[in-house]
């Protein structure tokens, strides 16, 4: 399958409606030029660093304004869409960073509320809600999970995306150029370590007085980095994968099945149902 990674950018001074309107046209690009699955950055409509606009941006994920944008994009372009994340408006006036995937009839079959909260530097931990279930779905390319860009730190969120059956992690970021070297090293070793693809898409540009850090990646169940933006500009990348080689490399190097005393095993790989929240039945998942 041919995978796009949309590494854009949020500059402030662009209005958000504008933005959604410009990102659009590059979904549309991208899914003409052969993607059938195209993966957008971390909080890209709204802007991760426009903290003051958080309560005023958020939305609902049954009938917000980008959540349906992107929705009609999936479904027009006959493609599945990682819309990156959008702040989710929650019960009670909560508001989570949730990563929403969409199917070719724009169905949203996955939403994932980012677990781990930044505080270094960021008013994330202070405006956020932290999501607390960790899941899997099966889609037509195979079984996928998702971590939002902090969530790459913690190794423990893989493996248990690992022990679901994924086989893809999907990991849109809004992850500062001060620590790229970091992010390249991290996303490495996400993939080598749980033998899956990691398709890891940052955002571009400046957003306030933050240079963000691009190196959008694609990295194979073998460390193998198939694909990686030249900088940090805005700007497409593109690969082929090919869910074979994450068998290949599971049956040729079975690491898992070495795993300590004490310490989950990997489930049979089956995947899990879209997430109740998209109006399908409830998902594989693990409380944290």
């Amino acid at each position: 399958m041919r995978v796009a990674l949309l590494q854009i950018a949020s500059p402030p001074e662009e209005a958000m409606a504008d933005r959604v309107g410009r990102v659009g046209g590059m979904v549309g690009a991208a899914a003409s030029d052969g993607a059938g699955l195209i993966v957008l950055p971390e909080l890209w409509a709204p802007g991760y660093f426009a903290f003051d606009q958080y309560a005023a941006r958020a939305e609902t994920l049954s009938d917000g304004g980008t959540v349906s944008a992107m929705s009609g994009w999936a479904r027009s372009l006959r493609v599945h869409l990682l819309g990156g994340s959008v702040l989710e408006r929650g019960a009670a006036g909560a508001i989570h960073n949730t990563a929403v995937l969409f199917d070719p009839e724009g169905t949203l079959v996955h939403a994932y509320r980012k677990t781990h909260m930044y505080g270094y530097q960021s008013r994330e931990a202070e405006l956020l809600t932290p999501g607390r279930e960790l899941t899997s779905v099966r889609t037509d390319f195979g079984v996928v999970g998702s971590a939002t860009c902090y969530d790459v730190r913690f190794p423990e969120v893989f493996r248990n995306l690992l022990d679901q059956g994924t086989q893809t992690a999907l990991v849109p970021a809004a992850w500062p150029v001060d620590r790229i070297a970091h992010w390249r090293l991290l996303t490495s070793a996400r993939a080598v370590e749980n033998q899956m693809y990691v398709l890891a898409c940052n955002a571009a540009g400046e957003q306030g007085s933050v240079e963000l850090g691009g190196h959008s990646r694609v990295v194979g169940p073998w460390g193998e980095v198939l694909a990686e933006a030249d900088g940090a500009d805005e700007q497409v990348v593109s690969a082929d994968i090919d869910l074979a080689a994450v068998d290949e490399a599971r049956a040729s190097f079975p690491v898992t099945r070495d795993r300590g005393v004490g310490v989950g095993r990997p489930g049979s790989g089956s995947g899990s149902s879209a997430p109740s929240a998209a109006g399908s039945s409830r998902p594989r998942q693990r409380s944290l």
